[in-house]
C-alpha cells in the first residue's frame, strides 16, 4: 500500500493508505484524530475544517495523495500548540461565551474562525462584521448569534 507523509500538528505523520482516501477518514480513522467531525463528506457543512499550511480547508474533500510531505495540517487538537498555550484564544472566548450546544461543530467553527482572523491581519485590519458574513460553517443547534460574538472576542485576544 502506498505510503503519504504529512506533518500533523508539528510532527511528521506516514499513512499506508490507497491515495484517493480523503484526508478526514486518515486523520480519524487512520491517526486517531477526532477533532474534525464528520458532517457531509463533500466540503459544504465544513464541520470537518482545519488548516493546511495555514489556511482553512475541508479535509473531507482533499484526498490524502493530494499532501506532500512539507504540507502541514494543523487540527482543533493541535490549535492551542500554534500559540503555545493550553487553549487557543478563541477556544478560550468560545468557552466564556458559552457557544457550543451540542458541540459537533465547533472545532470546524473554530479553525475557520482563526483562518479568517489572520486572513483578515494578513490583509492590514481587523476582522469586520462584512468577514463574519462570509463564515458558512453550518451550526445545526442555530447558535450562529454566540459564534459571531465567540469570534470577534477571539480575535480581540489574539495578538
Amino acid at each position: 500500500m502506498p505510503q503519504h507523509t504529512f506533518i500533523l500538528n508539528g510532527k511528521a505523520v506516514t499513512a499506508d493508505v490507497e491515495g484517493d482516501v480523503r484526508l478526514l477518514w486518515v486523520l480519524r480513522d487512520v491517526l486517531g484524530v477526532t477533532g474534525p467531525k464528520y458532517g457531509c463528506g463533500v466540503g459544504v457543512c465544513r464541520a470537518c475544517t482545519s488548516h493546511l499550511n495555514g489556511k482553512a480547508f475541508t479535509p473531507c474533500a482533499v484526498p490524502v495523495e493530494d499532501l506532500g510531505p512539507q504540507d502541514e495540517v494543523t487540527t482543533i487538537e493541535g490549535l492551542p500548540d500554534t500559540v503555545g498555550s493550553a487553549l487557543h484564544p478563541m477556544q478560550e472566548a468560545w468557552l466564556d461565551l458559552d457557544v457550543a450546544q451540542c458541540g459537533y461543530c465547533q472545532p470546524g467553527q473554530i479553525m475557520t474562525a482563526v483562518a479568517e482572523v489572520r486572513r483578515a491581519r494578513e490583509a492590514g485590519r481587523e476582522i469586520t462584521e462584512a468577514d463574519l458574513d462570509t463564515i458558512r460553517n453550518i451550526c445545526r443547534c442555530g447558535t450562529y448569534h454566540r459564534i459571531r460574538q465567540a469570534v470577534l472576542e477571539g480575535a480581540r485576544r489574539m495578538d
